[in-house]
């Protein structure tokens, strides 16, 4: 199973902003994650577009990487707040307000999904077998009066 990471660092917004977007997309598959922030009205949405493409791309870079890019999925992504920006603003009568420019760090990692194996029935094999409903019985049928 294959992991990869890409980090952007020092974004220029708050980490509670990006947050918000990063949740829409996931635990969803890369294709769909794309579609969701290239129509999601954020302007961070096209920063984290860049990251989950950078994750992909590392994510293909693997030897064990299978090749299917419709296997990835945006298994965690989360933004950590980084360093702050203070700045002076003036304000009336002398005085002065503190104006604080925040950024983020963007985290992004996909995972490839475990292939599914179709299980293949034998003759006595009656786990693989379709299921079929039970009989009522006198015991059951009380139950459920």
């Amino acid at each position: 199973m294959v992991e990869a990471t890409a980090t952007a660092r020092g974004i220029r917004t708050s980490a509670q902003k990006a947050g918000l977007v990063l949740e829409l997309i996931r635990g969803k598959g890369v294709n769909q994650a794309l579609a969701t922030l290239q129509f999601t009205r954020k302007i961070i949405a096209r920063e984290i577009a860049k990251v989950l493409r950078s994750a992909v791309a590392n994510a293909q870079q693997q030897e064990s990487f299978s090749g299917d890019i419709e296997r990835l999925y945006v298994s965690a992504c989360y933004a950590n707040q980084g360093p702050s920006m203070k700045r002076v603003r003036p304000a009336p009568m002398g005085r002065a307000f503190r104006v604080v420019k925040r950024t983020a760090h963007l985290t992004v990692q996909v995972t490839e999904r475990p292939l599914k194996i179709a299980r293949v029935a034998t003759d006595g094999d009656a786990a693989a077998k379709p299921g079929r409903a039970k009989k009522a019985t006198a015991r059951t049928a009380g139950a459920k009066a």
